[in-house]
């Protein structure tokens, strides 16, 4: 009886920690169209966008390290993550995001099959290599970083 009473208290347990604590991840379609307003600079601060993919092998420290720096700078950088896959895997993104811990966050994947011609209105000459990390600054100036971020570069994008 008692092994009954605290498998049924795990088990509340559980579901209290997947409740209002654990806020589900949405992800919003980005189309070709929908690039050049995206990419404009931000009012004040700075938007930080994490382009990643769902094979990427380095996009989720990369992702919690920006986070991380964002929760440090509440206020002046906004962060994107934005999937290089396909819409039509929004359920595998959005599980990969939360498994990350990256529910808050703005997510959006590319609403496109033709993940070039987004990537090149993004930015010009970028192959498409994930992860990708571009900072947007308030006064148009930009940062982009390819591959796993050092510490370096991340204070290279933290705010001034």
């Amino acid at each position: 009886m008692r092994g009954w009473c605290f498998a049924i208290a795990v088990m509340i347990g559980v579901a209290r920690g997947a409740g209002a604590g654990d806020a589900a991840v949405t992800v919003t379609p980005l189309a070709a169209a929908q690039v050049a307003a995206f990419m404009q600079p931000p009012t004040h601060g700075e938007r930080i966008v994490m382009l990643w993919s769902l094979d990427c092998a380095y996009c989720e420290p990369n992702m919690q390290a920006l986070a991380k720096l964002q929760r440090a700078h509440p206020g002046k950088i906004q962060l994107v993550t934005v999937a290089t896959d396909s819409m039509a895997s929004s359920h595998k993104i959005a599980a990969r995001l939360h498994a990350a811990g990256m529910q808050g966050y703005p997510a959006r994947a590319y609403a496109e099959t033709t993940p070039t011609r987004i990537n090149f209105l993004i930015v010009p000459g970028w192959g498409g290599e994930t992860p990708r990390t571009v900072a947007i600054h308030a006064d148009g100036s930009r940062i982009a970083i390819s591959g796993e971020l050092s510490p370096e570069q991340l204070d290279r994008l933290s705010p001034r």
